[in-house]
């Protein structure tokens, strides 16, 4: 038996927007320097892609990346200042939350993994 932790941010209405797909589009963008090559890594369309960024910020309320204009050569994009702080806290808050689960876990895997809990 293993458990499994998976972490999202969702709004008031309980629709997620925020966990490991969007973090990792922002993670590539921030290392390859465009919305189109992250996108395509991920085997995502950039258009989707687009629309996925669009929605966070709406959520979240603030730009998390800025576009820059100028075709192949000159074009491209980066994470905002405040994307790259809120993607680290994100991260930390995403790393003590599987760590207090596992912990939790093993006490729990202790007393019923293995048919035992009688």
């Amino acid at each position: 038996m293993k458990l499994r932790i998976r972490m999202t941010l969702a709004n008031e209405a309980g629709e997620e927007f925020f966990g490991r797909g969007l973090c990792e589009l922002l993670e590539g963008i921030g290392q390859l320097g465009s919305i189109q090559q992250a996108a395509r890594a991920m085997e995502l369309s950039y258009v989707k892609a687009l629309r996925i960024l669009q929605r966070v910020e709406r959520e979240m309320g603030f730009a998390m990346v800025v576009r820059h204009r100028g075709g192949a050569t000159r074009g491209g994009a980066d994470l905002t200042a405040r994307a790259k702080e809120f993607l680290a806290a994100y991260r930390a808050l995403e790393a003590e939350v599987k760590a207090k689960g596992e912990r939790a876990f093993e006490a729990f895997a202790g007393k019923w993994a293995g048919g035992r809990g009688d």
